[in-house]
């Protein structure tokens, strides 16, 4: 065989093994309901639950609890899941900034002890422009 023939192969089992090492990382999309099967099957994988922040009628955020004198480490929160599923969420890291202005919430984690472990929090703001300010701005041009 010739020599770029080795190479060509060694680099397609480079990328082989790169693909297959990504792949097996990944998590996937699942409810809370999910995400409770799959701990009491014993499985520990790590899964993205995407839901929205319990609050009460004035817009104010039920369940919060970060005291960052007391441990700027410990952030619990409950969040609705699609299914409208309410669950505890433990984050170990402090509040995410503008964590109260956020509409939808990604948490990536798993069940742990009948709460949710959460490793990250990934939120989605509000967009700080209206759609009624857009418009002016644009009409000017």
């Amino acid at each position: 065989m010739k020599k770029s023939h080795i190479i060509g192969i060694i680099v397609i089992a480079m990328a082989i093994g790169i693909i297959m090492t990504t792949a097996g990382d990944a998590s996937t999309y699942v409810s809370f309901g999910d995400a409770i099967e799959m701990a009491q099957d014993g499985n520990s994988t790590k899964v993205h639950v995407v839901g929205r922040l319990k609050k009460d009628d004035q817009g104010h955020i039920v369940g919060m609890q970060y005291d960052p004198l007391k441990d700027p480490n410990y952030f619990a929160f409950t969040l609705v899941d699609t299914n409208r599923f309410e669950q505890r969420v433990v984050y170990f890291n402090p509040k995410p900034q503008d964590f109260e202005r956020s509409e939808q919430v990604v948490i990536t984690g798993n069940m742990q002890n009948e709460v949710f472990v959460a490793d990250k929090i990934l939120l989605k703001c509000p967009s700080k422009y209206t759609e009624n300010e857009i418009q002016t701005n644009t009409a000017g041009i």
